[in-house]
């Protein structure tokens, strides 16, 4: 699905991961959403809880053992929201994907920054 990276050991992101990759899922998102799921404000609520993790790994480093598992459990809270028809399988399948790569605070930072310039692409392709 999504690779943060394009040489994970050398730690050198995809060239296109904040443009194209996000303007793509932007728009795949918006589409899968149908009338009522996928609506700005609810996938705001995820990307401000992302923030959120973020800016407490960076003030904690030596508490990420205990951030990781808050970050997992977003992809309970999307399932959740999936199950209300808040948000689409293909949301669901986003979350999953970005956040089974994080596995140190670096990766999250890339996930924050991901999930901004997909907010930013979402404006324009959501009408809500």
């Amino acid at each position: 699905m999504i690779s943060f990276y394009k040489d994970k050991d050398k730690c050198i992101l995809e060239p296109k991961l904040f443009s194209d990759t996000a303007m793509n899922w932007a728009k795949k998102i918006n589409d899968s959403g149908g009338k009522d799921a996928n609506k700005r404000s609810q996938l705001r609520k995820f990307f401000d809880e992302v923030i959120r993790l973020n800016s407490l790994a960076k003030s904690n480093p030596e508490d990420w053992e205990n951030i990781l598992p808050y970050i997992n459990m977003l992809i309970a809270k999307a399932a959740y929201a999936e199950g209300r028809r808040k948000v689409s399988q293909d949301f669901v399948d986003l979350m999953k994907s970005c956040i089974n790569q994080i596995h140190k605070d670096k990766d999250l930072d890339v996930f924050a920054n991901f999930f901004e310039a997909f907010m930013g692409f979402y404006r324009k392709y959501g009408e809500n």
